[in-house]
């Protein structure tokens, strides 16, 4: 019998990132592979939202290199995305006509399917929040990063999250997801602490939503 390797989505190497100029994080190196998560942890300000960003391609490494193909990945970060005069099905149906990807069951995965004829803007945040990570679920990306997805939810949200994560990680999709909860899902572990940038002693007075 021939087994095949799991396709590596990630791949980094001697990766350093910066914000406005000052070195956060250096040497960092894994791969992720298809069907497999990575749960990233580290002090208020140590660099992992400013990393994440830097994976996403939504800023250039300071040194290293990032390997992945172009649009495999879809980020989510601290805000939802969401349209407050837009129905949570017209909400829905915005990003799927972005990624061209059908509904399908997405709300109600998110269970949302209830309240897909309200305006967003008459949500709860936990509502907000979990019809922002409907999106994951229509964006037919392999590689998801999440940037704190469980603000905002309830112990019964953060489950139908960890879901969903289960659900793409079976499908041969792959997750890397910054969080200080824990996470109910299989996963290496990358904690940031310990790849400061030399001459970037960690400060925790700094503010994580900058870095």
């Amino acid at each position: 019998m021939t087994v095949t390797a799991a396709k590596a989505l990630l791949q980094v190497r001697g990766l350093g990132v910066a914000r406005g100029g000052v070195p956060l994080l250096s040497g960092i190196d894994f791969t992720l592979h298809a069907g497999q998560a990575m749960v990233v942890r580290g002090p208020n300000g140590a660099g992992k939202t400013t990393l994440l960003r830097t994976l996403a391609g939504l800023q250039p490494p300071s040194q290293g290199q990032i390997t992945i193909a172009p649009d495999d990945a879809v980020y989510a970060a601290h805000l939802d995305g969401v349209k407050a005069m837009l129905t949570v099905q017209e909400n829905l149906d915005f990003w799927c006509k972005i990624y061209d990807q059908p509904a399908g069951d997405a709300l109600a995965q998110m269970n949302l399917a209830a309240l897909g004829s309200r305006l967003a803007g008459t949500l709860s945040a936990g509502q907000k929040r979990r019809l922002g990570l409907a999106r994951l679920l229509v964006c037919g990306r392999k590689l998801w990063i999440l940037d704190e997805p469980t603000v905002s939810l309830d112990a019964a949200s953060v489950a139908l999250l960890e879901g969903a994560v289960q659900r793409h990680l079976a499908g041969q999709g792959a997750a890397i997801i910054a969080t200080h909860v824990d996470f109910a899902v299989p996963a290496q572990l990358l904690d940031v602490s310990r790849h400061p940038a030399l001459a970037h002693p960690f400060d925790p007075g700094q503010d994580e939503v900058f870095l």
